[in-house]
Order: C-alpha cells, then structure tokens, then sequence
C-alpha cells in the first residue's frame, strides 16, 4: 500500500470513527449472533444475514461498476465462500447455541495463530521461530484453559462439542486465508466479498434446507429482538463494518487496521457480561488473555508481511 502523504490524510474524526466501527460494531455482533440464534436455525440464520448483506453490497459495486469475476476466478469464489462462509461463519453461529458469545469470540482469536500455521505450511513466507512457537503455544494454553474440566478457576469449560466447532471454524478461516494468494481472485476486493458473501447465503441456505431448518423456523413466534439483531447484524455488521474496513485499509497501515484481531474479543465478552448476562469469572478472564498475548505477538512479529493481515471477509463480522 503506497504512504498517505499528510496533506491526503482524511480528517481525524473520520479515522477515530472507522476504528470504533471495527473494534465496537463487530465486537458486539458475537451477542447479536447468540440473540439470534436462540430463536432462529442457526444456519438459516446466518443465511440470512450474509444473502441479504451479499446481495446489498453487490448492487453497491454494480452501481460503481466495478469489473466482475471472469474464467476460474468464480471458482476461487466458491470455494472462498464455502470455507469462509459455510464453514467458519456456519459453525461459529451453530456453535452459539452451546457457547457465550464473548467465549466465541476469544476461540476465533486464535485465527491469527493458525493463520500463522497456514503461512508456514502452505505459503512458505514465515519460518516457526523461537518467538512464534512460544506465541503459539501460549494461545493453544487459553484454549486449554477454557475447556479445562481440572483447572479449579470458576465457572464452568466450554461446551466441547461449541468448542471443537469454534477450533474448526478458526482452522478453516485461516487456510481460506491463504487460498486467494494461490488461486485467481477478483481485482476489486468490494466484488470478491459481496459475492462471497452472497455464494455463501445460498450455500447455507441449502444446507439449511437439507438440514430440515425451515421445518423449525415460525417467523410469526420470532421475538422483535431477534428481528433488530439480525438487522444489526446486516446493515451495522456487514455493511457499514464492511465500508469502515475497506476505508481505514486505504487510509492506514495494514498492521493499525488488523489490531481489531485483539480488541474485537475484549469487546465481546464486556458486551456479553454487561447487555447479555454472561458470566465473567478467572477462567475466562484467565483463558482470554492467554488468547490475546498470543494474537498480538504474532501479529507484531518482525517480518510479518502486510498480507498476513485477515482479508477483508476476515471480520465482516462474525
């Protein structure tokens, strides 16, 4: 990314207001998913979320004219769509019904570490150092610690079956990261996240379907509150989340923007304790900074390459 020179550096309040976008918006979609998710099929659910977002930003870059996928790129596309999508965002919103939603998110923290992995084993562009091997190693000891059935720390572990989803959900997200450096991707990052986002609807609207959903979906007895959340979820979310990280992505430095990895979790669980009830005892706060320590140090590795840094569907928001 060139520099920004200072006379082209947008106004400070603008900057201020991007990043509290980023950092609070998408920390705070993690309760508005478990909200969601208590009353409506879980991928049906996120089929909806992510068609309708997919569908609105498409029409955005239509209007824009941006260039549309050609040749194998579609296919990139919808393997994209598939892992990020079906797989990550569809185990993260299945895996709520069993786990708080700020333990969700401090799980999908982890993202960096196994992004990490993914650069060593299928990219080849870092090597396992000393530093990165401690780093994730402590992340892999927050996991523990939340699962932990022996650990005398309060509260109870994570559901495992919610936790195994979440570890899954992570792997998943990190290889799909590593996916557009190898295959044909869309030049406009807007094209290739709408349309993502919008393959991906379909395809968990048809899991969904194949999963017997709509058989247990009465939109008559769904709560008012599950309708504005899904609501938050597409327009704040996705959408304004979406145009907040692509501005700062040309407006700051990759390494300013992906600091969200870190802030998002804290986020999420102050949100879930104060406006979702949830529990905030040592194992989380204990498990939780475990996670963080080694997300930021991994992050802040010398000769971590920019493009490390999550694509834009990295967060656009779980």
């Amino acid at each position: 990314m060139a520099n920004v020179t200072a006379e082209s550096r947008p106004a400070a309040w603008k900057t201020l207001l991007a990043f509290g976008i980023i950092y609070f918006v998408w920390g705070s979609t993690f309760l508005a998913i478990r909200i969601g998710v208590h009353e409506v099929p879980p991928l049906l659910f996120a089929a909806m979320r992510f068609g309708t977002a997919g569908l609105a930003l498409l029409l955005w870059t239509v209007a824009k004219r941006e260039r549309m996928p050609v040749g194998k790129q579609w296919l990139t596309l919808a393997v994209l769509a598939a892992m990020i999508f079906l797989c990550d965002y569809g185990l993260l919103f299945w895996a709520e019904q069993r786990v708080p939603s700020g333990i969700a998110a401090v799980m999908l923290a982890t993202i960096p570490a196994f992004m990490a992995l993914s650069e060593i084993i299928f990219l080849r562009t870092q090597k396992l150092t000393l530093r990165l091997a401690i780093a994730l190693l402590i992340g892999i000891g927050g996991v523990a610690v939340l699962m932990s059935r022996s650990l005398n720390l309060g509260g109870a572990p994570i559901e495992h079956k919610g936790a195994v989803a979440l570890l899954v959900a992570a792997v998943t997200w990190s290889i799909a990261s590593a996916l557009p450096k190898m295959m044909p991707v869309p030049e406009s990052k807007s094209v290739s996240s709408a349309m993502q986002m919008l393959i991906g609807g379909v395809m968990l609207l048809a899991v969904s379907g194949g999963a017997g959903e709509f058989g247990r979906f009465h939109p008559a007895a769904v709560s008012r509150g599950v309708w504005w959340a899904l609501i938050y979820l597409i327009v704040a979310g996705s959408i304004i989340g979406f145009t907040a990280y692509v501005w700062l992505l040309h407006h700051e430095s990759p390494t300013k923007v992906g600091t969200y990895a870190y802030v998002n979790p804290v986020v999420a669980v102050l949100v879930g304790y104060f406006l979702g009830g949830e529990a905030l005892d040592a194992r989380i706060v204990v498990g939780a900074a475990f996670v963080l320590v080694s997300v930021i140090v991994i992050t802040t590795s010398k000769g971590k390459k920019p493009e490390t840094v999550p694509a834009v569907t990295a967060r656009d928001a779980a």
